[in-house]
């Protein structure tokens, strides 16, 4: 990578050569998956995602995981629209707030050790210069961080960030720091969106926040706290900050965007932009200004099992995980909140874990509560700011059956026919 190990793309993009030379990055357990070609429970599963295809994804990546570790991992579709090279599970894919998963574990991981309260507010965590300005920073708890109840405003909506951060008026190669987003709150003057503690708001600052307060508990990066405590441990390879560690370039698929005229109006049609049919390449872009609230990419493969890890207990205490489950009502009927967590309904199915969407990326990961059984999905296009006709795989998921079919092929690749019982927490 260039400076400080940070290395963006220019025009040349991964060939369908060097996507099948990429076999050898992939754990023995996700090539043998293929053994599942043939198999009706296979097919099916292949024909529910070709659904998200027809509705515009370039290419999907998915990856199933059980306590047998990845039973199943595939991409369809393609990287490259222009070329025609194909997706390949080898690629890294932006996971969007997925890595908020990972932030609030380490949190949780803080609170067990004692060295982080949940009533603990911004204003006794954090400098006073840090917290000036921005609504409810101060007052905020820890807690209220974690499940979005802070009342604190989003940098993510505020309009002069969206041009900068993800449209029109992008610096092409720029790196933000950590806490830039949060200057736009500062010089707008956002109200809070409620009182701290008063109810749910989704907003990507709490998790700015949160990792400004792993850096001050910890005194180390919080992305080094994540690999320490989390990556290592796990033996997690694939999973990386863009803009904050190096990251293979050639392991970075292209990257689209719906371009739908609420995009172009909210966000503009940045120079570098290219129109590929009903998608913008926004290949120049990076994730730096997601930093803990969403810059992690990583492979299907890794997600999963980051996942399976958490459900199993070999992340975060029996106990953190049951505050990260502690689930309660948002403004969207399908999804209950917890500490770090989320329960999503995608009509009679369920998954606890979290999704999320950038530029350029969108992705969905958890595991089934009634069945072993872990499903990471991502996909190289982004529909943040598209407005209700962008797809994306919260979409795919609620509109096809996928998770059923996902279901299916788990019980048929399981060992002696079942995979009914969801592993006991364990150990931590």
């Amino acid at each position: 990578m260039a400076a400080h190990g940070r290395h963006w793309r220019s025009a040349p993009l991964l060939s369908a050569q060097l996507a099948a030379a990429c076999l050898w990055l992939l754990p023995a357990s996700s090539i043998a998956a293929s053994a599942a070609q043939g198999l009706p429970a296979d097919r099916a599963l292949r024909a529910e995602l070709a659904r998200g295809l027809a509705r515009g994804l370039p290419g999907i990546s998915v990856a199933l995981a059980t306590r047998q570790g990845v039973i199943w991992s595939e991409a369809i579709g393609y990287a490259d629209l222009t070329t025609g090279s194909r997706a390949h599970p080898g690629y890294l894919y932006g996971i969007g707030s997925i890595t908020k998963v990972f932030i609030a574990c380490v949190v949780q991981q803080l609170i067990d050790e004692g060295r982080l309260r949940l009533d603990e507010t911004g204003g006794e965590l954090l400098a006073a210069e840090t917290v000036a300005g921005i609504a409810n920073a101060e007052r905020a708890s820890v807690r209220e961080l974690l499940d979005h109840t802070s009342g604190v405003p989003s940098w993510e909506f505020d309009p002069a960030w969206i041009h900068k951060g993800r449209g029109d008026q992008m610096e092409i190669g720029h790196v933000w720091g950590k806490a830039e987003t949060l200057e736009y709150l500062r010089r707008g003057h956002e109200p809070p969106t409620g009182a701290a503690g008063a109810g749910y708001d989704y907003s990507n600052s709490n998790y700015t926040l949160l990792g400004l307060i792993i850096e001050k508990v910890t005194g180390h990066e919080a992305v080094d706290e994540v690999h320490r405590r989390i990556l290592a441990p796990l033996a997690l390879s694939d999973v990386r900050f863009e803009g904050f560690e190096a990251v293979d370039a050639r392991r970075l698929p292209p990257r689209y965007q719906f371009g739908t005229d609420v995009f172009l109006r909210d966000a503009g049609m940045h120079a570098s932009f290219r129109r590929v049919g009903a998608l913008l390449d926004v290949s120049r872009s990076n994730l730096s200004v997601e930093w803990t609230a969403g810059a992690i990419v990583a492979t299907a493969h890794d997600l999963a099992l980051f996942m399976r890890a958490l459900r199993d207990g070999e992340v975060v205490s029996p106990a953190a995980l049951a505050r990260m489950e502690d689930f309660h009502p948002t403004d969207d009927r399908d999804e209950d909140m917890g500490q770090g967590l989320a329960r999503d309904r995608y009509g009679r199915e369920q998954l606890i874990g979290y999704s999320g969407n950038v530029l350029g990326f969108g992705a969905v990961a958890g595991w089934a509560p009634d069945q072993d059984l872990v499903i990471a999905l991502m996909t190289n296009v982004g529909a943040m700011h598209a407005g209700d006709s962008a797809y994306y795989p919260e979409k795919l998921l609620k509109e096809t059956r996928v998770i059923a079919a996902a279901r299916a092929l788990a019980r048929a690749l399981a060992p002696r026919g079942g995979a009914e019982v969801r592993p006991s927490p364990a150990r931590h």
